[in-house]
């Protein structure tokens, strides 16, 4: 059975990645409060194939 809740899971893709081009795609799973955070949230996380820090924004 499902659990009912507030908690969402949502995706977050790497924005510098799509404008440069390259092949493959950093993204990564993690959960929300979806009654505390209700827009979409953006997070720095690390980029395997930039090899360095970026900004990953959530998407639907």
């Amino acid at each position: 059975m499902a659990k009912k809740g507030n908690r969402i899971q949502v995706i977050l893709e790497c924005t510098e990645h799509k404008a440069t081009g390259q092949p493959g795609m950093s993204r990564y799973i993690t959960t929300k409060n979806r009654k505390n955070t209700t827009e979409r949230i953006e997070l720095k996380k690390y980029n395997p194939v930039l090899k360095k820090y970026t900004l990953h924004k959530e998407i639907k």
